[in-house]
């Protein structure tokens, strides 16, 4: 099947089984190998990437599903010599262990302070009507579907509230 995804900026013309998943597109057929397959499921989200500037699990992704849509993976957010605020403050505040889950922590972490910018209310944010306090506590459940099996979690959390913060001086 002729698909075209538009993925970091750079349209791909590719002929793929139509039961192909997104990842497997991004990784076996565009060699952007920095979204992982964890557990094939849905339920790690080492595979997030962002579609339409929000998070998806794209293992649970039909790639020919998201012809035209914008997609961006970790590759797409920044590299070794131009890195995003996130994946700077990952490095500076040892938000990895292994590095397996951290590019899909990444792209989960952009989206989600997009999401909170919005005004998107989570599981425990306590006004639904004013603006979303980045702390600990909201963080942790808005990253729940992205597991660190290092346990790297309170290292994650400090570097995204520390580009939270800087987002909310600028």
């Amino acid at each position: 099947m002729q698909t075209r995804l538009h993925v970091n900026g750079t349209t791909h013309h590719l002929d793929i089984d139509p039961r192909t998943t997104l990842l497997d597109a991004l990784r076996d057929h565009l060699r952007l190998t920095g979204s992982k397959k964890g557990c094939d499921h849905g339920q790690c989200g080492a595979c997030t990437v962002l579609l339409n500037g929000r998070r998806i699990n794209a293992c649970l992704a039909l790639a020919c599903m998201h012809d035209h849509d914008e997609i961006i993976t970790i590759e797409g957010l920044g590299g070794p010599d131009d890195l995003s605020p996130l994946q700077a403050a990952f490095v500076a505040h040892d938000g990895y262990q292994c590095g397996y889950c951290t590019p899909g922590q990444i792209c989960s972490a952009t989206a989600m302070l997009e999401e909170m910018a919005d005004g998107w209310p989570s599981h425990v944010t306590d006004d639904l009507t004013g603006a979303t306090k980045p702390d600990a506590t909201e963080i942790s459940e808005r990253m729940s579907g992205n597991l660190c099996r290092c346990s790297a979690y309170p290292n994650i959390v400090d570097a995204i509230l520390a580009v939270a913060a800087e987002r909310t001086r600028a």
